[in-house]
């Protein structure tokens, strides 16, 4: 098992860096104006599915059996942590296209919102990192949870970036550094490894959040049922990858 320990951990930068690439990806859409924005939606109610059935049915009791009950304390605090930050650093943020100008001109209100959605990519990474230190199932049901909101966080970003003024290219890189969070997780976690009992539910706390507080109410902005299906989509596709895959 501790031979497998360095592949899982190569595994995870490069998971990580592809995770990083789908938020550039993200804010390239937002430059080219002529996709169809329903296609974010779609992965925005795939990815609330299945990110929170990665979170109770693998991540949360995977962290149990690291940590025992106290896990649990960890979860809530990794949920109030981001909960913290987006009422405090980024009161007008959300998924989605912004077009309210008026309340995100100018930098403070740009920055702010840009620095909320780094602590959301900085989680992504210690996700994605915990994931592979625990094992290589995990790693990749979490890593595609992360990349499935990979690229409506690059096009919230981009948006927000495009509604304050700036140019195409302050967008892209806005969404880069998005990126690069989530790669600085990733690596921070990869060596700190003997704290994987507190970066597992924690990062559990986070997903829980993002799906629930974040993307479902983005969800239920359009209440038709494709977008319900997906939702439900979302949470069978990991409970047949776990069927399959994870015996």
């Amino acid at each position: 098992m501790m031979n497998e320990l360095p592949f899982r951990i190569a595994l995870a930068a490069l998971l990580g860096l592809v995770a990083a690439a789908g938020n550039v990806i993200g804010g390239y859409f937002v430059v080219r104006r002529e996709w169809p924005r329903k296609y974010l939606e779609y992965f925005v109610a795939l990815g609330a599915g299945y990110m929170l059935s990665v979170a109770f049915v693998e991540v949360i009791p995977e962290s149990i059996h690291l940590a025992g009950e106290r896990a649990l304390l960890f979860v809530l605090i990794g949920y109030f942590l981001i909960h913290l930050f987006e009422h405090t650093l980024a009161p007008h943020f959300h998924f989605g296209e912004e077009t309210h100008t008026d309340e995100i001109h100018g930098f403070h209100a740009r920055n702010t919102v840009l620095l909320g959605l780094a602590i959301h990519t900085f989680f992504d990474g210690v996700a994605i990192a915990a994931g592979f230190l625990v094992s290589t199932w995990l790693g990749l049901v979490i890593f595609a949870a992360v990349f499935l909101h990979k690229l409506p966080e690059g096009f919230t970003v981009a948006s927000v970036v495009l509604a304050s003024g700036k140019g195409k290219a302050s967008a892209i890189r806005a969404a880069a550094l998005l990126g690069g969070a989530t790669l600085a997780g990733v690596l921070l976690t990869s060596q700190l490894q003997s704290q994987l009992r507190y970066a597992l539910p924690l990062a559990g706390g986070v997903t829980v959040y993002v799906a629930a507080t974040d993307l479902l109410p983005e969800v239920n902005r359009e209440p038709n049922w494709r977008m319900a299906l997906l939702v439900f989509a979302g949470v069978a596709s990991l409970l047949i990858l776990r069927g399959l895959f994870h015996l």
